[in-house]
């Protein structure tokens, strides 16, 4: 530990890698039947944002027999201080290399994450690949949005969680002890896990493929089920919640307590895969999440609640709960933020409460610039309701609003485009006019490229190339006044975060190559190389157009075809007739379109 002390000073973030936060959990580790490493794939800053690691590191540490500490990538100086050092990556409560765990639980947020699970397993002192690791070497399991399609980390992962993690790590931690206590060889941990609904093991099942190179079959061995449906909770008032929270000692990138209002969303927005996969509706009560929030200011002190889902304006009693909380926030000079908040149900009395501690950002999602592709889409948002939201902000005191779009989306056309432009500029114009020449007005427009993600109508589309893109955004730039603040994602890292998005198991190899080459941290702009992930996916004899860039047909094996959402396939297939149609479908509440998710709640009805 000397000689720690006197490196960590040389890092550029020292606080990243030395635990002690408030609200971390101590114990005994000789005391405990199960060690578990939770491994954020990303910086610290990242990792102690994600309100899953807050819930599944509190719920494990719920149970008396197991320790679960933390684990997160290290940034570029702390690798070569590790490598040159020859020092193993720790967890940070107990310090001890992640060898030194039952288990190491991965959670893959994003795409571009996928090296930095090689990289840790690797500087953890583990070989990278799950056939390469003995029955004494740690389990490697891993959950999270990435898991809906888990082949491109098939060859790494021993055991994938898919869907919601709270009562399936339950069931895992006991079926881990009891391995420890039976001495279960891996190969049959496999075997049991596998008949815990929502568990995928890759090594039970066989992929083959056709001479076009596209999946012919996914093969599951004799009692591994043909199809992982993924497990949900059906209860959030009663599901574990962490309401004593670690309390970062440095600074990250959301730091604030969290309250999850209702997990799935009624809108059906057609490229978005967290719509689809979260499924179906479900709420937590008025009276819970108020118990939840004073508790946990309680035992913080943080400065700010965010109430957060996938579109908070959709929570029914969102004003009751605003108002029930908004008596201790003012007390304690706490801030109430609404992140997620749809322009068409944005209201001055909304508006009065999330400003009446102090204002926080306002960022409205038109996605698209002109109508007809809001409804291919299916955003369902008219520029009426845009322009009455900025409004009722300017008026409230906002000077400066936040637009965010996407550009390649499927029957985009120049017109598309151009009304993004002319959108931002009339939200300007209505500030200026509204607010008048003494206070600024700023409107910042924010572009992403469209990625296809799997489980989502638009899973079967050609993603535009890096060039395309780039015309895009050109013709963007050209098109905006000055005035208008203009931001744009990186077209090559869209680019292959589509190729792994929707990558088979043959992808695996590539992300082996590019970590070998040197790539890891891929979701930061000065690590990432486009070059290096050309050459690794080429060295494996792919190519990155051929899983991002290609048009898949209906009856295509898709790569993930044996994990389900619970959103039927023909139902995807019709909302993307629908969108090629030009046609908007009704939210859930409005009409149940029977996608199929309701199945797995009691009397198949969703709070939709």
């Amino acid at each position: 530990m000397n000689r720690l002390e006197d490196l960590l000073p040389t890092l550029r973030k020292p606080a990243r890698y030395v635990g002690g936060e408030y609200n971390a959990v101590m114990k005994n580790k000789d005391a405990v039947e199960l060690r578990v490493a939770f491994c954020f794939p990303d910086t610290y800053e990242i990792g102690m944002s994600h309100l899953g690691t807050r819930i599944l590191y509190g719920l494990m540490n719920e149970l008396d027999f197991v320790w679960c500490e933390r684990a997160f990538a290290p940034w570029t100086d702390m690798e070569t201080m590790l490598r040159t050092e020859r020092l193993p990556l720790w967890a940070l409560e107990s310090g001890d290399p992640l060898s030194a765990f039952d288990v190491l639980a991965f959670t893959l947020q994003y795409e571009l994450s996928y090296t930095n699970v090689l990289n840790m397993l690797d500087l953890g002192g583990l070989p990278i690949r799950a056939a390469d690791r003995d029955d004494a070497a740690p389990l490697v399991i891993a959950g999270g949005p990435c898991a809906f399609n888990p082949e491109p980390m098939a060859d790494f992962i021993d055991l994938f969680v898919i869907g919601e993690g709270e009562e399936v790590t339950a069931e895992l931690m006991d079926l881990f002890r009891a391995r420890r206590r039976h001495g279960w060889s891996k190969a049959e941990t496999l075997r049991r896990a596998v008949l815990l609904e929502g568990v995928y093991a890759p090594s039970l099942y066989a992929v083959s493929y056709r001479e076009d190179g596209a999946v012919a079959a996914v093969a599951a061995q004799p009692g591994a089920p043909a199809r992982v449906t993924k497990r949900i909770v059906r209860d959030l008032d009663s599901v574990y919640f962490p309401v004593k929270p670690l309390v970062p000692n440095t600074e990250v990138v959301h730091d604030r307590i969290m309250l999850e209002l209702f997990r799935g969303c009624i809108r059906g927005c057609r490229f978005c895969q967290a719509g689809f996969t979260t499924r179906p509706v479900r709420t937590r009560s008025v009276e819970t999440l108020v118990r939840q929030g004073l508790t946990s200011l309680a035992a913080t002190g943080y400065e700010e609640i965010s109430l957060t889902s996938l579109s908070t304006s959709d929570y029914r009693p969102l004003e009751g709960l605003c108002d029930a909380l908004l008596g201790e926030c003012q007390k304690r000079r706490v801030g109430l933020s609404l992140p997620s908040l749809r322009a068409d149900s944005f209201s001055r009395a909304l508006m009065e409460r999330v400003q009446s501690v102090r204002k926080s950002g306002l960022t409205f999602a038109p996605e698209a610039g002109s109508a007809r592709l809001r409804d291919v889409i299916n955003k369902n948002l008219t520029e009426e309701d845009l322009m009455r939201a900025c409004g009722t902000a300017f008026e409230g005191g906002w000077n400066h609003v936040k637009l965010y779009f996407m550009c390649g989306l499927p029957t985009e056309t120049d017109e598309d485009l151009a009304g993004i432009a002319d959108l931002a500029h009339k939200v300007y114009a209505l500030g200026r006019a509204t607010a008048g020449r003494a206070r600024g007005v700023g409107v910042t427009v924010s572009t992403a490229c469209f990625v296809p993600k799997p489980h989502t109508p638009f899973q079967w589309e050609a993603q535009d190339s890096v060039a395309v893109f780039a015309e895009k955004q050109a013709f963007l730039r050209a098109r905006l006044r000055k005035q208008i603040t203009f931001r744009w994602h990186a077209a090559d890292t869209s680019f292959l975060e589509g190729a792994l998005a929707r990558g088979d198991r043959r992808v695996g190899a590539a992300v082996e190559a590019a970590w070998r080459s040197g790539c890891r941290l891929d979701g930061w702009s000065e690590c990432f190389s486009s070059e290096a992930w050309h050459k690794a996916f080429a060295s494996c004899g792919l190519s990155l157009a051929f899983y991002a860039a290609r048009t898949r047909a209906e009856d295509e094996v898709l790569p993930w075809a044996h994990i389900s959402a619970s959103v039927d396939n023909a139902h995807l297939w019709r909302e993307r007739t629908r969108a090629y149609a030009g046609t908007a479908s009704p939210n859930c509440r409005e009409h149940c379109l029977g996608c199929g998710a309701s199945r797995l709640l009691a009397g198949g009805v969703c709070d939709g």
